[in-house]
């Protein structure tokens, strides 16, 4: 684990947009196409804008969430429109988006097909990653119906986890496939969130999500 601390979060936002295209450069050198897997939330946001002007091949590119909410494209809560407004646009227009959204009622109906359209970009180029005070990352979150399901071993790309703290089912990368990324970074801000972890560090996934991928990570921190 290698923890970068920086003086403010506009200096965060700029250096870790620089660090994530040159690691997508360098990838692209040496593979045809690379999976590039990006947090909603706020605290991506300014680094998007950094990064969505970066001179790459971005129509090699392709980025996913590394969670969904299970509503629509268009919803305000959607991660998939935020990062279509702040990532996928000046030079990265050019990427392929790969959603975890379908539409349909049911995640449980669209499983199959969502994992089937992840496998070919496995295992991750580059995964970002962001966490809660709760100690979840992507939406695993600590006593999550289908947790489970989404830290097993053996689980697929994808899973459905219904978080009792949060109104809105969810659709997640799984624990392997955030613990098998090439390249991890996780970006976390203020003093709560630094807390926050190194307690996470001490505690079982079952309890501290964060943890399957904690393993060879980058951490990107300022208050």
């Amino acid at each position: 684990m290698n923890v970068k601390e920086y003086p403010d979060r506009d200096m965060l936002a700029l250096d870790v947009a620089n660090h994530l295209a040159g690691e997508l450069e360098s990838s692209l050198l040496n593979h045809d196409h690379v999976s590039f897997a990006v947090p909603g939330g706020t605290t991506p946001g300014p680094i998007f804008d950094d990064l969505c002007a970066a001179d790459l091949h971005w129509d090699r590119i392709h980025v996913l969430p590394t969670d969904e909410r299970w509503v629509p494209a268009d919803h305000p809560r959607s991660n998939e429109r935020m990062i279509r407004s702040r990532l996928l646009v000046d030079r990265a227009s050019a990427a392929k988006f790969i959603p975890l959204y379908r539409p349909t009622d049911r995640p449980e109906d669209a499983l199959d097909e969502i994992c089937a359209d992840l496998t070919p970009f496995m295992p991750l180029s580059v995964l970002v990653l962001g966490m809660g005070n709760d100690m979840h990352t992507a939406s695993l979150f600590p006593g999550a119906y289908g947790l489970e399901n989404a830290l097993a071993d053996n689980a697929g790309p994808a899973a459905i986890v219904r978080p009792e703290t949060q109104p809105e089912t969810r659709i997640s990368l799984t624990a392997p496939v955030l613990a098998g990324a090439l390249s991890k970074h996780l970006v976390i801000t203020g003093s709560d969130k630094r807390e926050t972890l190194e307690k996470a560090m001490t505690l079982p996934p079952e309890d501290a999500p964060v943890q399957v991928a904690l393993t060879d990570i980058t951490i990107h921190w300022a208050e």
